[in-house]
Parts: C-alpha cells; structure tokens; sequence
C-alpha cells in the first residue's frame, strides 16, 4: 500500500481524491460516529449517511469496504436509474454465488431515487444480497422512503470544523510540497464552510506559493450550504423567524445575510416577515404589519441587490417591537369552536333587512347603532347564543396591547 499523502500514487488525480483515507483511524472529524461504527466495521449494516458534502460520506463507505473485505460498488443516484440499480443487483448475486464475496452498493445521492427505485432495493438487503450504503446531504426522513429507512440504520455526519479542516489543509500542504503562510491556510478553513474537498481545492488552485491573496483569487466567493426548495431553506428560515421572535435583532440580521447571499428569494422572506408581524407582534405594536407590507412592496419595486435595506429595516423593527400573539391564539380558540360545535344561525337582530319579508320576519329588530350608544358600546351580543360571553382574545399588558385591554375591560364594564 502506498503512502496515504504521496501525491506521486495518483498524480493526475484532484488532491482531495489522493489525501482519501485509507483506514478509519485516518479520518479527521467524526468521532461520534466512528465511536458507533468501528464495532461494525467488520461486518456493516446496511446504512444511510447523512450530512453535508465533503463530510466524508464516500471515504467511510470505502472505508467500510476494505475494513470488511466486502466489494465495493458504487454509482449515483444523479446519473443513473432503475436500470443501473437491477445490472448492480445482478453482479452482486453472481459475486456471491461464484466467489462466495458480498458486495457494498453505496449509491451516492440516494434521496434522488424516486420511491419505486428506492423500493427496489427492499429485498436484496433483505436477502443479504448487498449492504447497501446510502449517502445524502438532505434529511433522510423526507427523502428517503419509510420501507428503506427501516431496514437501515442512520448515522449522521457533521461539518468538518475549522480545526479539523486545517490538519487536512496540513496534509495537502505536505502532499504538493508547497510553501504555506499559516493565514491563508486559516483562511481557507473560515472559507471552506467544513467541507474539506472544497478546502483541498482551494488549497491545490493557490498554486507554489499559498498566501492570502492567492486564496482570495482562488475562492472568488464563498458557497454556502443552502437549497432553496430542501432543508437547509426550512432550517434557515425557521432561525430566522425564532430570531425575530425572540427579540434578538442581530441574530435576525445574521440569518437574514445568509440567505439573501445564498440566493434566496426577498419576497418568500418579505412574505414570512408579514407573517410575523400579526403572529408575533400583533397589536402589541400595530405598527409592525404595516412595515413588514411596506418592506414587501419595496422589495417588489426596487429589488435586488438594494432590497437588502428595507428587508434589514422591517427586521430590525420587528425584532425590537414588543410581542403578543393574542391574536394568533384567539383565531385558534375561535376556530375550535367554529369546528366542534354546530353552525347555528346569525341572530336575527344581526341580519340586514332588505327586503319586507325579511322586516316580518324580524330580521334586524333589537339591534343597536353602536354611534348612537353611549362610548359606542351596545348591550346585545353578536354571536349564537352557544358561543356568547365566550372569550377569544386576551391581550397582553405589552406595547399597545395594554391600552386595548383597558379598552376591553372598560367596555365589558359598559355593557
């Protein structure tokens, strides 16, 4: 076996595919998981692994192969189909029955398999056929289907962190005999985002001579790790909202950066923004909707880059105003009701009487002009008798919200 950080073994090869680990001791970073793994080595269950590109999902797959002497197969799930799943069962059975050997599919990608591709996995795993190791940077509990998930068992990986990144820097450094300042390879690392085939990219593009500035010419521009349509967009926006909620501006800020650089959408943000002001702050500060509406319709008119500012603004604005979700918690006890209880009539007295049959009928007898009543307050109720005298709305004693339960106990006092 040749030296694991000989550049000369496969000088043709990327960096990151030379400096691959051979054996699990070799592998930086993931130390839970190998804690759970190293026992099974010799004999691997079938397994999802889950976590960001350039985690190492691939290299313990390889790993995992010649730990147990099981032969490795590998495609994915991007460019392949149903077609390459059924050749791959294939050679799997006649390896077994020929030279007695069983085989690890790892199927890169995995959650790209539509459900009847993932089912045809079910009974060669069953079977013992293959091990099958699937690799996926998206939660497998939305991509990967009940019957799969079930007969696998689910590690998952994390980010590389900025130390571990810089030993593999480290590592490369020694692989192409280059000269390094200790800054740049820092700077690689913040860069990076723990993904450690990124790094070694950077680091093999910088060249004889790795300093800062080449980083900076080799990384032009940070790639975050966001998907606009998958869990890091959920994940994302949800630290965003609870930032806001939370009365944390600068974390609100922090989030909303990421995703703006990430290329989300303004109006999907400007929308859960509007969102946010009646969930959240509500009548507390009745302000709060009307900037969020006002940074949408900016949003929409100036765009990007500049929709930035009032995205930033109704933020800020959010994030510092007192918060009440009265209003949220007063639809929903209305709505148990309107659910569980039968749709009785509209009062008569709170029906419009068009016409002369409707005046017979007494369609609007007994209800009171609130203007003509002494502080606009009447004395019947406005709902089926079922549901009166039920309280719905509780506000809070924050912001505005105090006045209006001044208001509301004064006039309940009223009437």
């Amino acid at each position: 076996m040749s030296d694991l950080f000989d550049p000369k073994d496969r000088p043709h090869a990327p960096l990151a595919d030379r400096l691959r680990p051979k054996t699990l001791e070799e592998i930086v970073g993931q130390e839970e998981v190998l804690a759970v793994l190293a026992p099974l080595a010799d004999r691997p269950p079938s397994m999802i692994l889950w976590g960001p590109p350039g985690c190492g999902k691939t290299t313990l797959a390889r790993i995992l192969a010649a730990r147990s002497g099981l032969f490795f197969l590998q495609f994915s799930a991007v460019t392949s189909g149903i077609k390459e799943v059924r050749e791959a069962i294939e050679q799997a059975r006649w390896r077994r029955s020929t030279e007695g050997r069983g085989t690890i599919l790892f199927v890169d990608e995995i959650h790209r398999f539509n459900r009847a591709q993932q089912d045809a996995f079910l009974p060669h795993i069953e079977d013992g056929t293959i091990v099958l190791i699937g690799a996926t940077p998206e939660n497998p509990s939305f991509e990967v289907n009940a019957p799969l998930l079930s007969r696998c068992r689910v590690f998952v990986l994390k980010p590389l962190s900025p130390s571990h990144i810089r030993t593999i820097l480290e590592r490369g450094v020694k692989a192409l005999n280059v000269e390094a300042e200790p800054e740049a390879l820092g700077a690689i690392a913040d860069l990076a985002g723990g993904d450690a085939r990124a790094a070694l990219n950077v680091l093999e593009m910088c060249g004889r001579k790795v300093t800062t500035a080449a980083v900076r010419e080799a990384a032009q521009r940070r790639v975050l790790l966001y998907d606009r349509d998958r869990e890091q967009h959920y994940d994302t926006i949800s630290a965003f909202i609870k930032s806001i909620r939370g009365s944390d501006p600068d974390a609100a800020l922090y989030w909303l950066a990421r995703m703006l650089e990430a290329g989300e959408d303004p109006l999907f943000i400007a929308r859960r923004l509007v969102i946010l002001a009646s969930e959240d702050v509500g009548n507390a500060d009745p302000r709060g909707i009307m900037v969020a509406v006002a940074a949408k319709e900016a949003v929409d008119f100036v765009g990007m880059p500049e929709g930035y500012l009032p995205l930033a603004q109704a933020t800020t604005y959010l994030a510092t105003a007192p918060k009440s979700n009265a209003s949220y918690e007063a639809y929903l006890a209305a709505l148990e009701d309107v659910r569980k209880l039968p749709p009785e009539p509209v009062p008569l007295h709170l029906r419009n009487a068009v016409t002369g049959l409707m005046r017979a009928l007494g369609y609007g007898q007994g209800y009171q002009y609130a203007h003509d009543r002494p502080g606009a307050v009447v004395e019947h109720g406005h709902r089926p008798p079922s549901v009166e005298g039920r309280v719905y709305y509780r506000p809070t004693d924050r912001g505005y919200e105090a006045t209006i339960r001044k208001l509301m106990e004064e006039r309940r006092r009223r009437r």
